[in-house]
């Protein structure tokens, strides 16, 4: 596959692509289960836990300042894409309307389908991380996690969860759905943090 589909970095970005990464010609789609399809005019996002309850629509995501961001893309399948360009909310924005509990130290992102995935907060909480809506100037496709995907470009992409419809505040780490069948707990590429122990 590597030649067809992969290739390797060019030595002007190799700064760029963690160990063992090659770049993908494409953006490749790796799904387990099913395929949500869940239309932006029914779409929400739930907040709990350890802040206040509160549900966000479609609409208000949009009513948030809206930021163009430019991202590397890193899959723990060893394939990286560069300079994928999106559209959406920065968390930071998104968080000015939380009321978060101090004691709140993690956090688990729930999509629909069922699937989750855990954050510490300072991981969650950086300002390159954002709720992304549009990918290249596209509504974000289904299979790319429309309507709404979180985007962690500084962890491996399972971390970016897609289909997201709930953030889950907690004092204590909660594993998420890949990370007990296997899959490291934090997911940091250059340091290749791609299994358990």
């Amino acid at each position: 596959m590597l030649g067809k589909f992969f290739k390797p970095p060019a030595p002007e970005q190799r700064d760029r692509v963690p160990p063992g990464q090659h770049l993908a010609g494409g953006f490749p789609v790796l799904t387990y289960g099913a395929t949500p399809d869940i239309p932006s005019d029914v779409w929400e996002l739930k907040i709990w836990g350890l802040a206040e309850p509160l549900t966000l629509t479609y609409s208000d995501l949009l009513s948030l300042p809206q930021t163009e961001f430019t991202a590397d893309f890193h899959c723990v399948t060893t394939w990286s894409k560069l300079d994928v360009q999106w559209t959406g909310v920065k968390v930071t924005d998104l968080m000015q309307r939380v009321n978060l509990n101090p004691s709140a130290t993690h956090v688990m992102q729930h999509s629909y389908g069922g699937y989750t995935t855990n954050l510490e907060l300072a991981d969650f909480l950086r300002e390159e991380n954002f709720l992304a809506h549009t990918l290249a100037g596209e509504p974000l496709p289904v299979p790319h996690g429309g309507p709404v995907r979180l985007v962690v470009p500084h962890l491996y992409a399972w971390k970016s969860a897609k289909w997201l419809n709930g953030l889950e505040f907690l004092d204590h780490e909660e594993l998420g759905f890949w990370e007990r069948n296997g899959y490291h707990r934090r997911g940091e590429p250059w340091a290749e943090e791609r299994y358990s122990d």
